[in-house]
């Protein structure tokens, strides 16, 4: 329903615009046209990483081990990321102590954390088998043979779009290689 309403306004200012340009003459026309042309096919800029997953609600354990961790402002300021997001199901998974002691743990936390981190925007028809560098410095192990994986962690959506990186939301924790 939001993107028919965003057509329809699209529409209509392309109309405002035609009707702009004959009011003025032809040279305003083809102004016209092609700034509501530009503007009917640009992407409405979104919200950062962290903006995003707070609007999804099936972050909130992420969104606090990144404030806990220190590295929710890089998420929300700085460009570009690709970030592997484990829902608060897959949190779940993680034993409690384990999960505590995490938390407590500021530089552990930031470890797992840049862990699920690439940077660039990296869209699902660019994911390749293998090997991908992660933030934190090692390598995370792509499959896509049986659906897309990280690691042992499935990839159960993909292209969640942000103003300043793209999302892909894992089933798991995926801890860095000791």
């Amino acid at each position: 329903m939001f993107r028919a309403l965003i057509k329809a306004k699209k529409r209509m200012l392309l109309k405002k615009s035609i009707f702009l340009g004959l009011a003025l003459g032809l040279p305003a026309v083809a102004i016209s046209y092609n700034v509501a042309y530009a503007a009917m096919h640009q992407k409405k800029a979104q919200a950062n990483i962290v903006e995003t997953a707070k609007q999804a609600g099936q972050f909130k354990t992420l969104l606090t081990a990144l404030k806990e961790a220190g590295l929710e402002e890089t998420l929300a300021t700085k460009c570009c990321f690709t970030v592997f997001a484990p829902t608060d199901e897959a949190f779940a998974k993680v034993p409690k102590d384990q999960l505590d002691a995490l938390l407590k743990d500021k530089e552990a936390l930031r470890r797992v954390l840049l862990y699920h981190v690439v940077e660039g925007k990296v869209y699902s028809n660019q994911l390749k088998e293998g090997d991908v560098k992660t933030a934190q410095g090692q390598n995370a192990k792509i499959t896509l043979r049986g659906g897309p994986k990280i690691n042992d962690a499935n990839i159960v959506k993909t292209d969640i779009e942000a103003s300043n990186g793209v999302i892909h939301v894992i089933d798991k924790v995926i801890m860095p290689p000791r």
